[in-house]
């Protein structure tokens, strides 16, 4: 059989139509489905320059991320559990598994499973079951909740209490769903190679954790659960005591403490030097029965209940649940933040990097910051609505028969802190573009300096542009006070909320303030007004955002930057994120390239993202495979953002290690247009010398955007400036692809040439 080159190309965020990556008007698929699959020009169909011992093929796996706008509304609500997944895998790399920082951030991921429990329960059980029903002007003209006032106390909680139980069920199938969909693909394992311990990129099923997550999520519907039998029965405890709600209740807690044991242990059982070993599963069978037992339990006994008199105030135990959760919440961020530090101390790449280290603690506080963003919106606002328009707050004297609903204080407080946040994070990264406005311009005054010397003057407007283009792409790389503001900010209003717990918080402040200083006290009403309205606002700015997403090409591939970092890692730290495409895309490749190479070579030819699943891809692969493989990446973050963010898993020494396991048959081509992609190794000029010596100098190649400044003779308008997208049009990509054909070619093979 003749050998032949095949060109496998990969596409970024937002994807691409398979006509679009292979400029060919008919394609047809060869392999996978519609979420996933491999495309090839048909023949006889299009014009094509190329000789037949160099094909090319085309991976589309756009649609395992994209969907339809109410998918992706839905999938926007468990942005929280995607960022405190996300956390984990942008630990420092030490050459050990992460230390403490694992079982610090599966803690941190199950408070924010209980901290969406507690923010459900607040609005069915405490403000209307508890709170709204009892009260005749809070059911006036409401018949939808008026029916509620004729049950007993008991059994409208219990009735109530469903509510968030179907609430995380809804969590529970989206997780279930998504892992049938698009997880646990199953591949051939061909890695040889073991991890030295160190749960790395190339470790062989590291991207097959569903046993993980199914572990995962019998322990977080374990939380949940427990949560729910908390309050409901600290509730029934306060109202009607008896030796049964205590030992309930007593039996919560002990539920509570062994999901707490099960986090703390890894999930996988791996002898020393082993790499991955299976998922150990012990204790999950008895977790699940002994949680929905309890949970049947406290709703029977709910029900049953007979209660002396009708409630007033608060959920008895709910204020200071939502306060020891963000106490608890505090200590966990402490301890990131510590660990990290530690880490980064001991991590063989540590240096002034992007976010100096603190990834790991900066994305954990962002997801509490989004989840009680979310949580503090859906209270206020419904406890707003219900109480005819005036937002419940402390500092406000009760009307008459009918006192304000009144949520938990930390929930204002925590909107009130976010929306500080919000404006100093805001004001400082504005500090940061204007004070680096300067520099930058003058490294973009070079870059067109060198490659447009002496323009006409018709020129000059359109290079005053490119040079605009470059200043504004180099950003990014200067917003990393904004993230340290951001953290520094989130760990102090966390501890100032947790405070509560020890009564010397905002609860007490609040009361005071109400009882002496009225006029502070309506001026601090105003200003936590405004937060919740803030960050009810912004709240549904994301839910706006993602649904114009499918309208807007620029908004949509923001969006998916984000989002597709977000979901490319496995759910090793919470089961409801959004599901992780790379568990299918990553195995599916490799086996698809495996295949390839049997009939002769293959170029893994990655776009953006898409370089980062291919480098992913080739680290699964086993040696005899490699020596037929070269890899070609454009526009690729695999040093830009990957690199510095994600360090143990795509620091410089796995990308130095990649290269090795396949000769440095591998070109880069970046511009500086370019606000996403850039050099790996060496940002170099052609003609200049690689600023690294051997072989890894020779892998960039920088393309000169736009090719020129001025009108061609043949063409009305000047080039345009092709930034991120395409980079498969230039003629250096065609020549890169021809170079690494020929590396990978035989001794003795077919021309690469076109027959004439």
């Amino acid at each position: 059989m003749a050998y032949e080159v095949v060109e496998l190309r990969v596409h970024g965020v937002s994807g691409a139509a398979a006509e679009t990556l292979l400029d060919h008007p008919v394609v047809t698929r060869v392999a996978g489905d519609d979420n996933a699959g491999f495309y090839r020009p048909r023949p006889g169909f299009g014009v094509s320059d190329r000789p037949q011992a160099l094909r090319v093929e085309a991976y589309r796996w756009g649609a395992l991320t994209a969907g339809g706008a109410v998918r992706t509304a839905s999938l926007l609500f468990l942005l929280p559990f995607m960022l405190v997944n996300l956390a984990v895998w942008t630990r420092p790399a030490t050459g050990g598994a992460g230390g403490v920082i694992g079982p610090l951030c599966r803690l941190l991921a199950a408070t924010l499973t209980a901290a969406f429990m507690l923010s459900v329960v607040g609005v069915t059980v405490d403000i209307i079951g508890w709170q709204c029903v009892p009260y005749q002007p809070c059911l006036r003209g409401r018949g939808y909740l008026s029916w509620l006032a004729h049950l007993p106390l008991g059994p409208r909680l219990a009735l109530l209490a469903l509510v968030p139980i179907g609430a995380l069920r809804l969590l529970w199938w989206l997780g279930e769903r998504s892992a049938r969909v698009f997880e646990a693909f199953p591949a051939a394992r061909g890695q040889d190679r073991t991890s030295g311990g160190e749960d790395r990129i190339d470790s062989p099923g590291f991207w097959n954790d569903a046993l993980v997550v199914h572990r995962l999520r019998a322990i977080h519907v374990a939380v949940g659960l427990g949560v729910l039998d908390a309050s409901l029965l600290a509730a029934l405890v306060h109202v009607h005591s008896t030796p049964v709600a205590h030992l309930l209740l007593g039996a919560t807690w002990v539920l509570l403490a062994a999901c707490v044991a099960l986090l703390l242990r890894p999930a996988r059982a791996a002898p020393e030097g082993q790499g991955r070993g299976p998922v150990d599963l012990r204790g999950i069978r008895p977790l699940r029965i002994g949680a929905v037992t309890l949970t049947v339990l406290a709703l029977l006994y709910s029900a049953v209940v007979v209660e002396p008199e009708p409630p007033h105030g608060q959920l008895p135990g709910y204020e200071g649940a939502a306060a020891g959760l963000v106490a608890v919440q505090a200590a966990l961020l402490g301890g990131l933040v510590a660990a990290t530090l530690q880490q980064r101390r001991r991590s063989r790449t540590a240096g002034t990097f992007w976010l100096s280290g603190l990834a790991t603690p900066i994305f954990a506080a962002v997801s509490i910051a989004v989840a009680y963003g979310f949580a503090a919106a859906l209270v206020y606002r419904v406890a707003d609505l219900l109480d005819r328009g005036d937002i419940p707050n402390p500092a406000r004297p009760d009307r008459s028969g009918a006192p304000p609903l009144e949520p938990p204080v930390s929930y204002r407080w925590a909107a009130l802190a976010g929306l500080i946040t919000v404006l100093v994070v805001a004001a400082t990264a504005l500090w940061r573009i204007a004070v680096t406005r300067r520099r930058r311009r003058r490294m973009a005054e070079e870059v067109v300096r060198r490659d447009f010397p002496d323009p006409p003057p018709e020129a000059l407007p359109r290079r005053a542009d490119v040079r605009e283009i470059v200043a504004r792409s180099a950003i990014a790389e200067h917003l990393g006070p904004m993230f340290t503001v951001f953290l520094v900010l989130s760990v102090v209003g966390v501890a100032v909320v947790a405070l509560d717990l020890i009564g010397i918080g905002p609860s007490e402040l609040s009361r005071q303030l109400a009882g002496t200083d009225g006029q502070v006290a309506t001026d601090l009403a105003l200003v936590t007004d405004a937060g919740i309205y803030v960050i009810g606002l912004l709240g549904l700015g994301i839910v706006v955002l993602g649904l114009f997403s499918y309208r807007s090409e620029e908004t949509r591939r923001t969006v998916a930057a984000i989002w597709d970092l977000g979901t490319f890692w496995p759910r090793t730290v919470h089961p409801f994120a959004p599901p992780c495409y790379a568990e299918r895309a990553v195995p599916e490749l490799a086996k698809r390239v495996a295949a390839l190479a049997d009939h002769g070579g293959v170029i893994l030819s990655g776009h953006s993202h898409g370089s980062v699943l291919a480098a992913a891809t080739l680290l699964q692969l086993p040696s005899r495979v490699l020596p037929r493989v070269a890899l070609l990446t454009h526009g690729s973050p695999l040093h830009r953002v990957y690199a510095r963010l994600c360090p143990a898993f795509f620091g410089s020494p796995i990308l130095t290690e990649l290269g090795d396991r396949i000769g440095w048959r591998w070109v880069n081509l970046w511009r500086d247009t370019d606000s996403v992609g850039g050099p790996i190794f060496s940002a170099h000029r052609p003609g200049q010398r690689p600023r690294v010596t051997g072989p890894v100098g020779t892998v960039d190649r920088r393309l000169r955007d736009p090719r020129g400044i001025t009108v061609p003779p043949d063409d009305t308008v000047p080039p345009p400036v092709n930034r991120h997208w395409p980079y498969h049009t230039d003629e250096a990509y065609e020549a890169a692809v021809r170079d690494l054909a020929g590396r990978l070619r035989p001794a003795t093979g077919t021309s690469l040439h076109p027959t004439p």
